[in-house]
């Protein structure tokens, strides 16, 4: 949590196991490189099960946390139409959905994502 205090952008997080994968490897250093995140999904599987008694999640369907959850994991919108093979505007409905769910209105000075994403870790 302390590395996603202040901002999830350039920040990546792989456990050992995972650069075992030289594609996944690069693939996460590229996103980091660019400004997106990298982050473990073990770990963000651990945070996820310290959730708190109030989940402010509970209000998304089980598609939009798995849309979620990859957005944590620094996936693009591609990315994450490529994992759970389907269209990308599948996810840009997904994403949208969740940001009204979550209630982060649009803002010229913060990232929704971001947002999403950390309080999704939060959670």
């Amino acid at each position: 949590m302390k590395l996603l205090a202040d901002s999830a952008e350039g920040a990546g997080y792989l456990l050992k196991d995972r650069i075992s994968d030289v594609r996944e490897f690069i693939s996460a250093v590229r996103r980091v490189a660019s400004g997106g995140s990298a982050i473990d999904p073990i770990i963000v599987s651990t945070l996820l099960s310290k959730r708190r008694s109030s989940d402010p999640l509970a209000p998304l369907t089980p598609r939009e946390r798995e849309v979620l959850e990859l957005m944590a994991e620094g996936r693009s919108n591609q990315g994450i139409a490529n994992k759970l093979v389907i269209s990308l505007r599948a996810v840009e409905k997904y994403v949208s959905s969740i940001f009204s769910k979550l209630d982060l209105p649009s803002s010229s000075t913060e990232s929704r994502r971001v947002l999403a994403v950390l309080l999704y870790l939060h959670a």
